[in-house]
């Protein structure tokens, strides 16, 4: 499978000869097929229960019952899968969440990405959903949401799913669907067959432009995206964990017409063969590689995100922009996040490692100091999910008392860090109500969205650090002789006062202490009361004035 680049021909050029592994068909359509057997336009498989759209919250135990959720008198005590709270929720900048459209055709929710004008949702049979936004004006008539108000499929026999990958929808222009096929027999063969292919459809009105075939020997699991428009790399990742690239030029593909492109091996796969990568992500300039064996490799396409990722251009070769870089780690490496110029890994045995660009804080090592190697987050273990955005980053996990809390750094200009409008050097639980099954988030220069879902087949991944390795001290070198402190909560504690007591003054230490108060491992409940009692004193001494009791004050 590695030998040299393979080419897909377009439909006016000669029939395939079915010998070679990239040989496939790119066509540019203008037809308006939003199914798998692309008869007519969409099918709108549903919509809200009354046909109205209205701002709720979820109906769940951490967020309140749903409004108009009462019984009416003398009907007992019903209960229906309708009561249980829909998967998907997203809110704009402020605290409150609405309540999306649930397709009630779904096979569960896989994952899910926003676009520039609506959101689609791949569930766990292939079927990917078209979920149409509307504008609705909050109760206060100054902040327009955006909301689901009803879906339509999109395809089915879906894999995987990108757009482009920075975080301004606005760029998202076409979604890439990997998906399945049913191909017709051809002369000399017997009954069709099934090849995998990439259609490209117009984010905005579901139809696709464009569509890509691959031979049947080719079987794709992933796809990620990576560059500018007009030089749109598409990486596939194979079953066998190699990894495929093509370069499309995205501003040519709503016109209707057919031209020839490569499908080559990525250097990652061709230099270093014994790799079997497992899952990929990327954004604009950059792609990060999981091995099956927790190794990470890292491609960075551009000088200014290398410096911001590794410190320095020693290193970099302007002329050999795929050559793989292997990243430092002291274990196996479970899964990423890959901002812009930051990243975060989380190990086998749950614990946080960030690096990159720390001008705003976003690695939330309680500084603003640049890493130029992976750092651990000492504070933070077992996450449920971690995202890196442009320049701050979240956290969704779960406390002692199986209670979910998302918590952020970095900047917080925007909403993005919900009750904390100054940002934080360090992570901090932000003031979002959180679903109880929630798995999954993003977030968007104007959203922050959560799926939730629970499938009773997966189990905790990760594992028990061994007590050989539970060091109170992330360096070596400092106290060596000195017995050892499970978690390092005495260090942790020093450095805590010493952060206090460099404040100024006692507006800064009480700010501090809040800060301080959502790095610790407390239960919600007990973060809740101490976030109370600092605003009590702070108010009694005189530092500002009446307000809600929250980190915003």
């Amino acid at each position: 499978m590695g030998e040299g680049p393979r080419r897909l021909r377009g439909p006016r050029g000669p029939p395939s000869p079915g010998g070679g592994h990239g040989v496939g068909k790119a066509a540019g359509t203008g037809a308006r097929e939003l199914t798998t057997g692309g008869s007519g336009g969409p099918e709108d498989e549903g919509r809200s229960r009354d046909g109205a759209v209205k701002m709720v919250k979820r109906s769940c135990p951490s967020c309140g019952p749903e409004p108009g959720g009462e019984e009416k008198k003398g009907r007992g005590n019903p209960i229906s899968v309708q009561l249980f709270p829909p998967e998907l929720a997203f809110g704009g900048r402020r605290r409150c969440l609405s309540k999306s459209v649930a397709p009630l055709l779904a096979h569960g929710y896989r994952r899910f990405l926003p676009t520039k004008d609506h959101v689609f949702i791949l569930d766990y049979t292939g079927t990917l959903f078209f979920l149409k936004n509307a504008l609705v004006s909050s109760t206060l008539g100054q902040i327009q949401w955006k909301r689901a108000c009803r879906y339509v499929v999109l395809c089915r026999g879906a894999k995987d799913f990108a757009s482009d990958p920075r975080c301004d929808t606005v760029y998202r222009k076409y979604l890439y669907v990997l998906a399945t096929r049913e191909q017709p027999a051809v002369v000399g063969t017997t009954g069709s067959r099934a090849c995998d292919c990439v259609e490209v459809y117009l984010q905005s009105s579901g139809q696709r432009v464009f569509k890509m075939t691959f031979h049947h020997s080719m079987s794709f699991k992933q796809i990620v995206l990576v560059g500018q428009e007009n030089q749109r790399a598409l990486l596939l990742l194979t079953e066998e964990g190699k990894i495929y690239s093509l370069v499309v030029n995205e501003t040519q593909l709503d016109q209707p017409r057919s031209y020839t492109v490569q499908l080559a091996l990525r250097k990652v796969s061709r230099c270093l063969p014994h790799l079997r990568v497992t899952r990929m992500a990327s954004n604009q300039s950059s792609t990060l590689y999981i091995t099956d064996q927790g190794g990470v490799y890292f491609e960075v396409h551009t000088p200014g995100v290398y410096r911001d990722l590794f410190g320095t251009l020693q290193a970099f070769d302007p002329l050999d922009q795929q050559m793989p870089l292997a990243l430092s780690l002291p274990a196996k490496i479970l899964s990423c996040a890959l901002g812009y110029n930051h990243l975060g890994l989380v190990d086998e045995f749950g614990r946080i490692f960030m690096q990159g660009n720390n001008r705003y804080g976003q690695l939330g090592t309680g500084d603003k100091m640049d890493r130029g190697e992976p750092t651990q987050v000492h504070y933070l273990q077992r996450p449920i999910a971690l995202w890196c955005g442009l320049n701050h980053s979240l956290v969704l996990s779960q406390g002692s008392d199986f209670s979910k809390e998302l918590l952020g750094c970095g900047c917080g200009a925007g909403g993005r860090l919900p009750g904390w409008p100054k940002g934080s050097a360090s992570f901090v639980k932000l003031h979002v109500k959180v679903p109880l099954c929630a798995c999954s988030l993003c977030s968007t220069r104007e959203c922050l969205y959560m799926l939730s879902s629970h499938d009773i087949e997966h189990h905790p991944t990760y594992r028990d650090l061994p007590a050989s390795r539970v060091v109170g001290t992330p360096e070596p070198g400092l106290g060596a002789g000195a017995p050892q402190d499970p978690g390092g909560a005495a260090r942790a504690c020093e450095e805590y006062l010493s952060q206090i007591h460099s404040c100024p003054t006692l507006q800064d230490r009480m700010e501090k202490m809040k800060e301080i108060v959502g790095w610790m491992p407390l239960m919600a409940a007990q973060k809740d009361f101490f976030w109370e009692a600092l605003d009590m004193l702070q108010r009694a001494a005189g530092g500002v004035g009446p307000g809600p009791s929250t980190p915003e004050s």
